[in-house]
């Protein structure tokens, strides 16, 4: 059977431990692949502001770091960690890392372009800080691009809170 909403897949965690998201039903989300020496990596900032405002409202960030653009996040899991805590000062959670693209994407993206293609429909993930907004409900509501920033997104975040 197809998925039908975020609830159907399974994530992990820096440290390799599986989170069944059907326990972030009931939230919005925001799914970003990150990197970090990416030339949108100070959308960071953006997203720890996001998640700070409506954290407390049911509101959380799932950021997948991904190597698969321009080689820009190289580092394992821990050092990724590291480095977002201490140049962001990140408090939302990091994800394991990932592939978004061709046939080692991860289940939970290739959900995610299918619900919300891109330009012209397209499938693929263009570039690191690729967005998607996902309603209380597990279900994708809008995809952003890269030079999205975050900031801009929040209406979007109030709506569906």
């Amino acid at each position: 059977m197809a998925a039908q909403t975020i609830a159907d897949f399974t994530a992990k965690t820096p440290k390799g431990e599986e989170i069944d998201l059907a326990s972030k039903l009931g939230k919005v989300l925001l799914v970003v692949n990150t990197a970090s020496k990416c030339g949108f990596t100070p959308q960071y900032d953006g997203l720890e502001a996001l998640w700070k405002q409506y954290g407390d409202q049911g509101f959380e960030v799932l950021a997948f770091p991904c190597n698969q653009f321009g080689h820009q996040e190289p580092g394992s899991a821990e050092e990724i960690d590291q480095f977002c805590k201490v140049n962001f000062g990140l408090s939302f959670p990091l994800m394991g890392k990932i592939e978004v693209n061709g046939p080692g994407a991860t289940p939970l993206y290739q959900w995610l372009k299918d619900e919300a293609p891109g330009l012209f429909g397209s499938k693929g993930i263009k570039w690191n800080f690729t967005k998607f907004l996902i309603n209380r409900e597990g279900k994708v509501v809008r995809r952003y691009a890269p030079t999205d920033k975050p900031e801009s997104i929040a209406k979007d975040i109030e709506a569906l809170l």
